[in-house]
């Protein structure tokens, strides 16, 4: 194969995310860690499972950004996971040094690359990924509406017992507890969910996923989200690589977009070789911009406490 992902951080997600992209033989991968050998240790073992799912894609564990060199994609999960009682924005200040620490050595090593950064507070550290790459907005596109949108998804499909493929979900804002799930553009087989779920069922739905990576931390008792995360990266990933054009929840950098500017927000948009090549603007009730209002007030106090 000749197209390269990198995977920075070895944790359960970076882990999760490249055994997927090696399943799925859409690159070659390398996963680095500044740990010694935990990510060699790690990429063996993916390499040594790619005969059993039958992909010759090549796994390389790391500690060299040089390994990195020519990635089409890069995925940042580095940083530090949640802890049970801590929330995203807790995280802030330190995983914003790592980061930017991160983020130097990618454009050093793969200045042509579409970044995709995941870690928490998520769509502050597109911020922090954004200005320190000095890339075009369309190049740095963070992993957080799929995972929401997957997670709503997954409690449409529990309410009304059907499967998972009829259901889409519509979530905007920050990932955070002030995210905009809007179900009125929610729906199953078409049908808008407002015309098949009663009210309370939906806003226990809408309170559910905002509290969805909570729930989990809480649940574990130590670390975080991995799984739905790992696939949520991935789906984005085959979607850039293959030049799909698919319409999906991501952060990007709004420029009056949704009457937001110099802002990372989730918003609809269209993911190709390109990255985030077109913004879908669509039509909010004035309850609804109220609410993406306010999640993009809580995204801007957490970009202005890095001075950002």
């Amino acid at each position: 194969m000749n197209r390269k992902v990198s995977v920075i951080g070895s944790g359960n997600v970076g882990a999760t995310t490249a055994r997927s992209i090696a399943d799925k033989e859409l690159a070659d991968v390398v996963l680095l860690d500044i740990l010694e050998g935990v990510p060699q240790g790690k990429g063996l073992d993916l390499l040594e499972a790619c005969p059993i799912e039958g992909s010759d894609a090549r796994v390389l564990g790391t500690n060299d950004y040089a390994d990195t060199a020519g990635s089409a994609v890069v995925v940042i999960t580095a940083g530090l996971a949640r802890k049970p009682g801590m929330s995203r924005d807790d995280l802030l200040q330190k995983n914003a040094g790592i980061i930017k620490a991160v983020t130097t050595e990618v454009v050093t090593h793969s200045p042509d690359c579409i970044i995709i950064p995941v870690t928490n507070p998520l769509d502050a550290m597109c911020q922090v990924v954004y200005r320190e790459s000095g890339f075009p907005r369309e190049r740095v596109v963070g992993m957080a509406g799929v995972l929401d949108s997957a997670r709503m998804r997954t409690f449409i499909a529990e309410a009304l017992s059907v499967s998972v493929e009829n259901t889409h979900a519509f979530v905007l804002g920050g990932h955070g507890d002030t995210m905009v799930p809007l179900p009125r553009y929610s729906t199953v087989a078409g049908i808008p969910i407002t015309e098949l779920l009663d009210t309370a069922t939906i806003d226990a739905i809408v309170t559910r996923t905002a509290n969805g990576g909570a729930e989990i931390v809480k649940l574990l008792g130590s670390g975080s989200a991995y799984y739905a995360p790992g696939s949520a990266v991935v789906q984005m990933v085959e979607a850039i690589l293959k030049d799909k054009k698919k319409i999906l929840p991501c952060a990007v950098f709004l420029q009056g977009e949704y009457g937001i500017r110099d802002l990372f927000v989730g918003v609809p948009v269209k993911l190709g070789a390109g990255g985030a090549e077109q913004i879908i603007e669509i039509r909010l009730e004035a309850d609804e911009q109220a609410a993406l209002d306010r999640s993009a007030a809580s995204v801007k106090e957490l970009v202005s406490a890095l001075g950002l």
